[in-house]
């Protein structure tokens, strides 16, 4: 997601949709190709809806907008109506900043946006992320559980490491950063295995992460690269319960496995798909609404 400032003499307009996640690329493509400037921002606390939106010259482009929209419905199969706005110069700009100030995550790290000045932390690990990306961006109460999981785990010192759903790629570059270890990073969705491989190129990580297109543990990467001593999965609960078999099949003996995207009241439901398979839960990380969980498969025969 580019966020380019720049001085209009013309008046702006902000143009946005809200789709479902599978619809996201195709409508980021289409604003993406009228606008200067485009963002990508969580609609609703499940995570299931986002709200993809740009600023452009008002009454500017309108034929291209209108084909492209239309192309993005024919794709995706989702017929999103189009929001419009008037936006003061620099005022999206200033939101979006202001949405995402610098913030310190458990004991060791700090996430910040790009429009923020580089300041060196002397015990904490940084981690930069565009100010237009929502997802992933340590705000989320599933994230930053995820971040605290990985310190109090830290010491066992995982070797494989897998983040399975890794939007932004903020985990995989923590885990990367933290234990000086290569990861490989898998998502279902195109734009965000690609601004995945972006923020680890920005953060020097480029070589730690590998970055992949694939359908959870159906991946023939992931399948050839197994078992693993880490996996996060930072989800949905229904999804992490339908996968738990394959999930426990691919942990190494004593390996762990943080699991998020669940709300505390799912807690039930995802632990008891994963103990029946022989996961122990060794803690639990709550952040307002939101749990993450850390299991471990016992040292023993395959579950």
């Amino acid at each position: 997601m580019a966020v380019a400032p720049r001085r209009h003499a013309t008046a702006l307009e902000t143009v946005a949709v809200t789709v479902p996640e599978p619809a996201v690329e195709a409508y980021e493509n289409a604003i993406g190709s009228v606008c200067t400037t485009v963002g990508i921002f969580e609609a609703n606390p499940e995570g299931t809806l986002w709200r993809v939106e740009g600023v452009k010259d008002a009454g500017h482009r309108e034929d291209e907008l209108t084909v492209a929209l239309m192309l993005a419905q024919l794709t995706s199969g989702v017929d999103a109506p189009l929001e419009r706005d008037a936006t003061e110069a620099e005022g999206w700009l200033a939101r979006t900043y202001e949405s995402f100030p610098e913030q310190d995550v458990g004991q060791r790290f700090v996430i910040r946006g790009t429009h923020l000045p580089d300041v060196k932390h002397p015990t904490r690990i940084a981690l930069t992320l565009d100010a237009g990306v929502a997802f992933g961006s340590g705000e989320h109460g599933s994230t930053r559980g995820c971040l605290r999981a990985l310190e109090r785990i830290a010491y066992r010192k995982p070797r494989k490491i897998l983040d399975l759903g890794c939007g932004s790629g903020i985990l995989a570059m923590a885990a990367a950063a933290l234990l000086h270890k290569k990861v490989l990073a898998v998502d279902i969705e195109p734009w965000s295995v690609r601004v995945a491989a972006q923020n680890a190129e920005r953060n020097g990580l480029g070589r730690a992460l590998t970055c992949r297109l694939g359908n959870g543990w159906k991946t023939p990467e992931i399948r050839h690269n197994a078992p693993y001593d880490l996996v996060f999965a930072n989800i949905l609960a229904r999804p992490l319960c339908l996968m738990a078999k394959d999930l426990a099949h691919n942990l190494a003996p004593g390996g762990t496995v943080i699991l998020a995207g669940l709300l505390r009241t799912q807690i039930r439901m995802v632990l008891a798909a994963h103990r029946r398979l022989g996961l122990v839960l060794e803690h639990t990380f709550t952040e307002g609404d939101w749990a993450t969980l850390v299991l471990r498969r016992p040292y023993g025969p395959k579950a």
